[in-house]
């Protein structure tokens, strides 16, 4: 499987927020956020081709159980069934981080889909002929319903309060848990963090969604590894 990085530490988002986990980052997206954090499995995807049996190893030599497969969007990875297989098999929790555009028949713990807002798609002037296409796939009602007949958690990036409309018209259009339901601050600083924090929280009161914070931003900055 073609990575980007592997690392142990401390799951930063959603519902496990807290949780010491293996992170199995792979690389290569068919979006292009323009708010991406992971530059380097996206816009300039970059990484090595890893034994899936590396991979295994690598996630039960620690004492967590946890296990978190992300991106980039893991769910285009041709191994990703196999891999996500041997991980249960091996007796991991294991979280499938993805946008929820790409339906793949992957074993997992916990399905944490993260449905892109029109605030993710890039201009035309930064993204391209990326802009065109990102804003066409980045929402797939029809697959993120198949993806949420597993375990699930929906958590939303939020740049703005008005991203509360968008995001309550998703949520009611696939029937969602609203306990399920996440907003996220988008930010890779905690100055920002905390600023958007500050009203994201806010709309979680006035919702009844649940406030994702990013703590591992909080403990390591935003950097690799982490």
């Amino acid at each position: 499987m073609y990575l980007a990085e592997m690392f142990y530490s401390i799951q930063g988002e959603g519902m496990l927020a807290g949780v010491p986990s293996v992170f199995i980052r792979t690389s290569g997206c068919n979006l292009r956020c323009t708010w991406c954090d992971t530059p380097y499995t996206s816009w300039n995807p970059e990484g090595t081709e890893t034994p899936l049996a590396e991979i295994v190893a690598f996630a039960t030599r620690h004492p967590s159980r946890h296990t978190v497969v992300t991106g980039g969007e893991p769910m285009i990875a041709p191994e990703i069934t196999e891999l996500t297989r041997q991980l249960q098999a091996a007796g991991q929790h294991l979280t499938i981080e993805t946008a929820g555009t790409v339906w793949a028949d992957a074993a997992c713990s916990l399905m944490s889909i993260s449905p892109k807002l029109a605030n993710s798609t890039p201009s035309e002037r930064d993204g391209g002929r990326w802009a065109a296409m990102h804003e066409r796939i980045r929402f797939q009602p029809g697959v993120l319903m198949r993806l949420m007949e597993h375990p699930y958690q929906l958590k939303f990036v939020v740049s703005r309060p008005e991203d509360l409309d968008e995001i309550t018209s998703i949520v009611d259009q696939l029937h969602a848990d609203r306990g399920r339901v996440l907003l996220m601050p988008e930010g890779t600083d905690q100055a920002t963090l905390n600023e958007r924090g500050a009203w994201t929280a806010e709309l979680c009161k006035k919702t009844g969604f649940r406030f994702a914070p990013r703590i591992h931003v909080a403990l390591y900055g935003n950097r690799r590894g982490t």
